[in-house]
C-alpha cells in the first residue's frame, strides 16, 4: 500500500506492518548520489543515522547479523542481506531493478532485509537468510513474513542463455528453470525473479500465504522507481528499510 513520508509516496505492506516498521522508497529519493537523503531515510526509519545499517553490496550471498545490545560502530560489511533483532537499529539494502526482500519473524521480533538480483537469487540468498535467522534468533521459518518489493518483472527480464545456463551449473533442477524463466518463440529468455525467491522462500519453510509480492515492475514504471535497466549507470537507487517493533506485537503470524 502506498503511504506518505515526509518526501513522497513509499510502499508498505500490510501483512508486515504488525511485526515490524518498513518501507520501500521510490525515485523521489535517489540515495546513490545524494548521501544526504539517508538521514531523511534513517528519521523515518525512526533511528539515528549511525543506526541505519547499511552493506557494500556485491551480488553475492552473505547475510550478516546485529544483536541487540551491539556498541561497536557498524563497519559497513561486504554483504548482501543482514538480519537483527534490535529495535535501535534499521536495516537498508539499496536496489534499481534487484529484488528488495524484507522479513519479519512474529516470533523473535527478529527481521532481515535482502538484495535479491538475479546473481544473489542464483545463489540462493533469501534461503541462507532465513537459515540465519533460524540460527541466530530461534526463528520458526513458519513464523515470518515476507514482502517483496518493486523490481524487474518478468515483462523486462530479458536474460541471455548464459543466465540460464548459469543457474544450472548452480545445482538448479530442470523444473526450477522451467518455472523461473519463460520463452517465446524467437526470444530471449525472461527471468521471473519475484517466482523464484517465492519458491526459495517456501523451500527454506516458509508458508505461501505469508510472502507477499508488490508485482511492480522498476522497468514499467520508470517514472516511479529508479530503473538500471532503463537508465543505465545514471540511475539513482532506492531503499528497502526495517525495523523490529518494540516489542513485537504479536507472537504468531
Amino acid at each position: 500500500m502506498w503511504v506518505q513520508a515526509p518526501w513522497g509516496a513509499v510502499l508498505q505492506c500490510a501483512a508486515l506492518l504488525p511485526y515490524a516498521h518498513h518501507f520501500f522508497t521510490t525515485a523521489t529519493l535517489r540515495l546513490k548520489d545524494r548521501p544526504d537523503q539517508w538521514e531523511a531515510v534513517a528519521h523515518h526509519a525512526g533511528v539515528g543515522r549511525h543506526r541505519l545499517l547499511l552493506l557494500r553490496q556485491v551480488h553475492g550471498n552473505t547475510i550478516v547479523t546485529a544483536r541487540a545490545g551491539h556498541a561497536e560502530p557498524w563497519a559497513y560489511p561486504e554483504a548482501d542481506a543482514a538480519a537483527t533483532d534490535d529495535p535501535s537499529s534499521a536495516l537498508a539494502i539499496q536496489v534499481a531493478d534487484c529484488a528488495p526482500v524484507l522479513l519479519a519473524d512474529a516470533g523473535s521480533g527478529a527481521v532481515a532485509a535482502v538484495h535479491a538480483g538475479w546473481r544473489s537469487t542464483m545463489r540462493g540468498i533469501v534461503i541462507r537468510a532465513v537459515e540465519q535467522m533460524v540460527q541466530q534468533f530461534g526463528t520458526d521459518p513458519r513464523d515470518l513474513v515476507a514482502a517483496i518489493g518493486p523490481s524487474l518483472g518478468e515483462c523486462c527480464g530479458e536474460t541471455g542463455e548464459e543466465v540460464v545456463e548459469a543457474f544450472r551449473a548452480a545445482g538448479h533442477d530442470e523444473s526450477d528453470i522451467a518455472r523461473w524463466f519463460s520463452r517465446c518463440t524467437g526470444t530471449k529468455p525472461h527471468f521471473r525473479l519475484w517466482d523464484a525467491n517465492q519458491d526459495q522462500l517456501m523451500a527454506a519453510g516458509m508458508r505461501a500465504d505469508a510472502i507477499h509480492i508488490a508485482g511492480l515492475c522498476t522497468r514499467t514504471h520508470d517514472d516511479v522507481f529508479h530503473s538500471y535497466r532503463g537508465a543505465g549507470p545514471a540511475a539513482g537507487r532506492m531503499a528497502a528499510v526495517i525495523r523490529p517493533c518494540q516489542p513485537p506485537t504479536a507472537r504468531r503470524v
